[in-house]
């Protein structure tokens, strides 16, 4: 029987890098994707990697996830692109927690620039000056293409460090026995592993059920859409507006922030987790979104497998608010599912040399890699 020093089942962002720290280590690395290539929450999402909006050890994380990203793409082309992020604020309230945000992100070190309404509009023209009462420039926030990040990233870890990739391989059992964590595969084949680490997303039946039913897991439900190629328009960075500086976790450390109140014209976008932020893609695509609905473990079908129009079209109806170009230009619309946890992440240790290490939430592509490399310093 054919033996790891480590064996990741889950082959998205979280799972290939816990596999590239490892492999960095000079270990014996195999990655198990039960499907054919990657198609969950790493391909899912906007692109986005912004510390600014992550606090406390996440901002950390996020940091060090910024740099493993540097490295990785002086060495090869993965798609990463450092355009920064910019947060607009819409009225008083949202510029009052903006100013704050800079404050705190200044005295941690994190690079940012205070932006009156006249300059948000000077730097990122596309933005109506009827929307901009002021905004926070990132300059040291990157961004990803999703469609093509992870399989890049796999054919990396695979040349550069020699890490294993199987795929249409899904783990139905998973075990300690005397000769290491046994691991039996759909048709009854089995590995052993020094350690496991199961980053499986929000795939909850086929490994470990019950732990899963128990862990307080949801699945979050996130719309999105996508124009045609455009161009003529130059976003210039990552745009996150008034109603991400009401949502994201960042913000919260801020003294004004719990007294913001919702006006009546965002009530029904905040009902449905909506906040709009628009990405540019290296085609000249933008990629407009997203809303947030929920379901537990076990209920995940209950959300649909389709967007719902009248959520699309909430969306739009804000984008337009905000910037002066043709929102309506749509080519596509998706649905992405990621799995969160009440403690920002799921870790159990089944044993000592099996772990789940998932739902990660929306973080993972802004903190995983950071994340994945103080898991594998504590396994190895």
């Amino acid at each position: 029987m054919k033996k790891y020093d480590l064996i990741v089942v889950g082959g998205g962002v979280l799972g290939t890098f816990h596999a590239y720290h490892a492999a960095r280590k000079g270990k014996k690395v195999l990655i198990l994707e039960k499907d054919n290539r990657p198609v969950g929450s790493t391909v899912q999402n906007f692109g986005q990697v912004v510390p600014s909006g992550l606090a406390g050890k996440w901002f950390d994380l996020g940091l060090k996830t910024l740099e493993i990203y540097k490295e990785i793409q002086q060495k090869t082309d993965v798609s990463i692109t450092q355009q920064g992020s910019v947060y607009i604020a819409s009225d008083e309230a949202e510029w009052q927690v903006a100013q704050e945000m800079s404050k705190i992100h200044q005295d941690l070190g994190y690079e940012n620039q205070l932006l009156d309404a006249n300059e948000v509009t000077g730097k990122f023209r596309h933005i109506k000056s009827s929307y901009a009462r002021g905004g926070i420039f990132y300059p040291g926030d990157m961004s990803v293409e999703p469609h093509l990040l992870i399989y890049k990233l796999l054919e990396f870890v695979q040349a550069e460090y020699g890490v294993e990739l199987q795929t249409s391989r899904a783990v139905v059992a998973c075990e300690d026995t005397p000769a290491g964590a046994e691991l039996t595969l759909a048709g009854n084949e089995k590995l052993l592993a020094d350690k496991v680490v199961i980053c499986s997303g929000y795939v909850f039946n086929l490994l470990f059920p019950d732990i899963y039913r128990s862990s307080g897991l949801i699945v979050s439900k996130l719309q999105m859409l996508k124009t045609h190629p455009m161009p003529e328009v130059k976003l210039g960075s990552n745009i996150l507006t008034g109603l991400t500086i009401r949502r994201y976790e960042s913000f919260e450390q801020c003294p004004s922030f719990s007294r913001l109140e919702t006006p009546e014209h965002l009530r029904e976008l905040k009902q449905w987790g909506i906040h709009i932020l628009f990405k540019q893609g290296a085609d000249g695509s933008i990629i407009v979104g997203d809303s947030h609905e929920y379901a537990g473990v076990g209920e995940v079908e209950n959300l649909g497998l389709g967007s719902k129009e009248f959520i699309d079209e909430l969306m739009l109806k804000e984008a337009a608010r905000i910037v002066d170009f043709n929102v309506q230009n749509i080519a596509q619309n998706w649905a992405g599912l990621y799995a969160q946890h009440p403690n920002e992440i799921f870790e159990h240790d089944i044993s000592s040399n099996i772990h789940i290490r998932t739902g990660i939430g929306g973080k993972g592509m802004s903190s995983g890699a950071g994340y994945a490399g103080e898991v594998i310093a504590g396994l190895f």
